[in-house]
């Protein structure tokens, strides 16, 4: 999905929603974009928004008179912002919003508002809880922090979150994940009840005490992750994308 979302960004020279949803679907039901020629490991949170998504766009295309062929090129600007693009119900906080987050704050990494908002609405639209909404626009702003030459323990501080808070607009964080804003996740790992699970808020700290962690070893940080066990790939691919950054 990461795939998916950067080409994407390229290809509408920005951020369309809609546009990012066609290409999901595209993955899903035909494996575009994947390296097995194959959609493998879909969350049923990401399936069931996808399955929503295409249920919306036959109802759309028989309202405004569209041949269902052409809903996956709609570009006329009105008819767009018509179409509900949150396609997820509320209440599903899967780690799946995180793990393909990367490519929207290395798009709009010189805009760090635009590119914490655009985050949230990234992992929104398959993944309608508040949760899903803040853990992408937190973990998006240390992405574009990172690269904006932000040292380690920059990152890391405690108060990040306090001391970037016109990156995030009037819209606090979620109490769990500014929970781990503030440094929930620097405990000593698996025994500490640090899990790899698959709610995104789990996820989040698994991922970031990988990072804390590391001694600056991705190696080391990305096996750590694994180790968790539960949903190892996916505490590895959030790991990676601050890491890699």
């Amino acid at each position: 999905m990461a795939l998916c979302l950067a080409n994407s960004l390229v290809a509408c020279h920005g951020f369309n929603a809609y546009d990012q949803l066609v290409r999901y679907k595209w993955w899903y039901k035909f494996g575009y974009m994947s390296a097995t020629g194959r959609c493998f490991d879909i969350g049923t949170g990401t399936r069931q928004s996808l399955l929503e998504f295409e249920r919306r766009q036959n109802i759309f295309a028989k309202k405004f008179n569209t041949p269902f062929t052409d809903m996956d090129r709609l570009s006329d600007s009105e008819l767009l912002q018509k179409f509900d693009v949150y396609c997820s119900d509320h209440g599903v906080a899967g780690n799946g919003a995180l793990t393909g987050l990367a490519p929207v704050p290395l798009f709009f990494y010189r805009e760090p508002p635009v590119a914490v908002e655009y985050s949230g609405v990234s992992g929104q639209i398959t993944h309608g809880d508040t949760t899903a909404y803040d853990a992408c626009r937190y973990y998006g702003a240390l992405i574009v922090a990172a690269l904006q030459g932000y040292e380690k323990e920059q990152l890391l501080d405690d108060n990040f979150y306090q001391k970037h808070k016109e990156w995030f607009s009037i819209k606090r964080l979620h109490h769990e994940i500014e929970s781990i804003s503030r440094g929930s996740y620097k405990k000593s790992g698996y025994d500490a009840g640090i899990r790899g699970k698959g709610y995104i808020v789990n996820a989040l700290e698994a991922a970031l005490w990988a990072f804390w962690s590391d001694d600056n070893s991705f190696e080391k940080g990305a096996l750590a992750a694994v180790n968790l066990g539960d949903d190892t790939d996916t505490t590895a691919a959030i790991y990676g994308q601050l890491a890699g950054a």
